[in-house]
């Protein structure tokens, strides 16, 4: 199995199925519509603006991930006649060995352990790639995704900006008793 191609099966708190696979080339209307439903503040604290809507250029950027340098998962839910995006992750390259991470769920799928699950395959994935260290930046007043990432793991460290917490997981086997 290629990075590519990955996909697992995971459950919701609730009980409901839900796929964690790697996103497609053909999931753009399913990523817009997953955005759709995500209210402003939501959109504000993953992409540290008010965003609706993305540009032709922004969209390629999303979608045209290589599985390498790029990688992006999405959470998948049945909705009878087919999955829905409810949530995804990916790690961006930014040097030898470090990514920097992002995510976003649905605000009605948030606290269902979507987070923590797309958490728990990002890390996995990235030490199959042999990554060393995971950062995220995340505004102060993301409390739940400061949250979910730090029961994953990773720790506060020095932040330019005192408006964003800087996070970091060193992808070493002591870490992988969180995940």
């Amino acid at each position: 199995m290629t990075l590519a191609t990955y996909f697992a099966r995971e459950q919701l708190r609730d009980g409901r199925p839900v796929q964690i696979r790697a996103l497609r080339p053909d999931d753009e209307a399913g990523m817009l519509a997953a955005i759709d439903q995500t209210n402003a503040e939501s959109l504000r604290r993953r992409f540290f603006v008010t965003k609706r809507k993305f540009s032709i250029e922004e969209k390629a950027f999303f979608l045209d991930v290589d599985f390498v340098n790029h990688v992006a998962l999405v959470a998948a839910i049945d909705d009878g006649d087919r999955y829905s995006i409810v949530g995804g992750c990916r790690y961006i390259v930014t040097e030898p060995g470090k990514a920097e991470i992002a995510f976003v769920v649905i605000d009605t799928y948030q606290g269902q352990g979507i987070g923590t699950m797309l958490t728990r395959h990002l890390v996995s994935l990235a030490r199959v790639a042999g990554l060393k260290e995971l950062v995220a930046e995340v505004l102060h007043e993301n409390k739940p995704m400061c949250s979910v990432l730090g029961k994953c793991g990773f720790r506060a460290g020095p932040s330019a900006d005192p408006q964003v917490i800087h996070l970091t997981l060193a992808l070493t086997s002591e870490g992988r008793e969180r995940l």
